[in-house]
């Protein structure tokens, strides 16, 4: 079992992209995974192959097509817009079923492989949009699941489980990597680079982070 190497969940946005370079300080070889799950914003997989080529870090693409099949939601479905606001008695339709689980027991098995034990994922439970597999109970549960069912040791790491946007954006800062997870990133469920379409939630949620952060970091060092 090799723990100077690691899987890092990678979707090309800026949560995954921070915990990429997270990684990259931390280990002495960093793999990249991404998934085809049939995402309408599928650009995202292309701004992750190119600062995977950019940076010099090994990159794979899984084909996970099936979870399209299973659980439609408006990351998927064009005939579907997305939510702006979580209803009140569930969770907003960009919620895809299954997409952590799979995710993180996919690149497990990846990582067994390799014999890589370390597993990095960008999920928050302090600024997220109320998905139930971005909690940090969930990733502590699925953790001891793995390591039965497979009887191995994995170490899930979630880098921004507990920090908000703001501190996000910080952390990238930090890392040195604050422009090319500014410009090079996707986090838009439009599927625009940068700074996005500004009206999904997801890019709204990036835009309150990235200003919170410039008035309490950047501006007050100046």
């Amino acid at each position: 079992m090799n723990k100077e190497k690691a899987v890092v969940v990678f979707s090309g946005g800026q949560d995954s992209t921070t915990c990429l370079f997270w990684a990259l300080k931390k280990y002495k070889e960093v793999i990249a995974v991404s998934f085809d799950y049939g995402q309408k914003h599928i650009l995202e997989l292309e701004c992750a192959k190119t600062i995977c080529s950019e940076h010099d870090v090994e990159f794979h693409v899984l084909d996970l097509h099936l979870l399209n099949q299973l659980a439609p939601n408006s990351l998927t479905r064009k005939d579907m817009k997305v939510d702006k606001s979580a209803p009140k008695d569930s969770v907003p339709n960009s919620f895809v079923d299954g997409r952590n689980l799979l995710f993180l027991t996919f690149v497990a098995v990846f990582a067994k492989q390799r014999g890589i034990s370390n597993i990095i994922t960008g999920v928050s439970q302090s600024d997220f949009s109320g998905y139930p597999d971005c909690r940090d109970v969930f990733i502590k549960s699925l953790n001891v699941t793995l390591n039965l069912a497979m009887g191995y040791d994995f170490v899930i790491e979630t880098p921004l489980m507990w920090i908000n946007k703001a501190e996000t954006w910080k952390m990238a800062y930090d890392l040195g990597v604050l422009d090319v997870v500014k410009n090079q990133t996707l986090t838009c469920y439009n599927g625009i680079k940068g700074n996005g379409c500004g009206d999904c939630p997801s890019c709204k949620l990036r835009k309150k982070g990235y200003l919170e952060f410039k008035e309490k970091y950047l501006v007050q060092k100046k």
